[in-house]
C-alpha cells in the first residue's frame, strides 16, 4: 500500500477513523483531530457491520480521499503485523466475532495508511496527547485508560506511545483478590471471576439481579464492586506507576459515587506502599476521562495520524536507502 502524498505544511490531513465497540461503532472523518463527521452504526454480526462501515469510508473516500484511517476496535486483537492473521479477532466472549478480519474489511479499497489498535489503546493515546496526560507541564509518561461498559478493557500510553508486547494488554482478565464477604461467581464465560465477570455491565446485572443503572447508589452492595474495581487499579499502579488511571465508559463514567468508594478501596488497600497515591493525590490519579466520551473516537483520529506519521518516516526512510545505495553503486564504477 503506497503512503498518501504529503500534504501542504499548513493544511491539516484529511483522516477517517472508526471506534468499533460492542454495541454500536462511530465512523469519523476529521481535519487534523477536529472531526468533522460521524455516523454511528449499531454492531451486530461482523459481516453487517464492517460491510456498513467499510461502504460509508469508501463513499467519503472517493469524495475527499483520506490521508490515513486509524481503526480502535474492541478486543482481543491480533497486532502483528508479520502474522498471517493480522488485524483478526482472536477468541472473544462476543458472539461470531472470533475471528473476523476487521482491518481487511475496514481498510479494502482504501488506498492510504492504516493503523489498527484495541479502543482503549487508542483513548489512552488520545488522553495522553489532548486530554489529561497533557494537562501539566510535562506531559504524562505513563497514563492507563480503563472502559467499564458491556466489558472492561484497559490500555496504556507509554511515552506517547501504545503498549505492545507479544499483544495488547489484557486488564479485563486478570483475577484479583475477592471481598471476604462478597460470594459472587462472576460472570465471564472463560475465566468466572476476572475483574470484567465481577464489574462489567452483564456482571453487575447478574450480581444484582437488575441492571446496575437500576440500583440506586446508596445500595451497599456497591462497595463489592468498588473492593474489586480497587483492587484491578492497585494491580495497575504497582505494576506500571501510571501517573493517571481514567475510568470510562457507561459503569465507569455514569456513577461519580462509586469512583468515590473506588478511590477510599484504593487508598486503604495500597495502606501507604505507594507514597504517590495519599487521601490528597488519589483524586488526580483516578477520575474520569478528560476527553469524555470523546476518548475513543479521537483515539481513532490519534491512530490515524501516527499512521500517517509512519509512512512519511518509511517513505523518507526508503529515499535515504535509495541515495545510499546509488552512491556506492556511482563510487564502484569510477575507475
Amino acid at each position: 500500500m503506497s503512503p498518501a502524498p504529503t500534504p501542504h505544511r499548513n493544511a491539516l490531513p484529511h483522516i477517517a477513523g472508526v471506534e468499533l465497540g460492542g454495541t454500536k461503532v462511530f465512523v469519523l472523518r476529521a481535519d487534523g483531530r477536529d472531526i468533522v463527521d460521524r455516523v454511528m452504526i449499531p454492531t451486530t454480526n461482523p459481516a453487517e457491520t464492517l460491510s456498513a462501515a467499510a461502504a460509508l469510508l469508501q463513499r467519503w473516500h472517493a469524495e475527499a480521499p483520506f490521508a490515513a484511517l486509524g481503526i480502535g476496535s474492541f478486543g482481543p486483537l491480533r497486532l502483528d503485523r508479520a502474522a498471517p492473521d493480522f488485524g483478526h479477532m482472536l477468541p472473544t466472549p462476543k458472539p461470531g466475532w472470533t475471528g473476523a478480519d476487521i482491518y481487511g474489511a475496514l481498510t479494502a479499497n482504501l488506498p492510504c495508511p492504516a493503523a489498527i489498535d484495541t479502543d482503549v489503546n487508542g483513548a489512552a493515546l488520545a488522553e495522553a496527547r489532548w486530554g489529561a496526560g497533557a494537562e501539566g507541564d510535562i506531559p504524562s509518561d505513563c497514563l492507563c485508560y480503563i472502559t467499564i461498559g458491556t466489558g472492561l478493557g484497559a490500555g496504556f500510553a507509554l511515552h506517547g506511545r501504545p503498549l505492545h508486547g507479544a499483544m495488547h494488554p489484557e486488564v479485563g482478565h486478570i483475577l484479583t483478590r475477592r471481598a471476604p464477604d462478597d460470594s459472587f461467581a462472576g460472570a465471564c464465560p472463560f475465566h468466572g471471576d476476572c475483574i470484567e465477570g465481577l464489574v462489567a455491565g452483564p456482571a453487575l446485572a447478574q450480581r444484582f439481579g437488575v441492571p446496575g443503572d437500576r440500583i440506586t447508589s446508596d445500595d451497599p452492595r456497591w462497595d463489592d464492586v468498588a473492593h474489586d474495581i480497587a483492587q484491578m487499579i492497585g494491580t495497575i499502579l504497582l505494576t506500571t506507576a501510571a501517573r493517571q488511571v481514567l475510568i470510562g465508559g457507561g459503569v465507569g463514567m455514569g456513577r461519580a459515587s462509586l469512583l468515590d468508594r473506588v478511590r477510599a478501596q484504593l487508598v486503604a488497600q495500597l495502606a501507604g506502599y505507594l507514597p504517590f497515591v495519599t487521601t490528597q493525590t488519589v483524586g488526580s490519579i483516578v477520575r474520569p476521562p478528560v476527553l469524555g466520551d470523546q476518548a475513543g473516537p479521537l483515539g481513532a483520529v490519534a491512530l490515524a495520524l501516527d499512521a500517517l506519521e509512519n509512512a512519511h518516516l518509511s517513505q523518507r526512510g526508503r529515499r535515504h536507502a535509495d541515495a545510499r545505495r546509488l552512491n556506492r553503486i556511482s563510487r564502484s564504477a569510477c575507475p
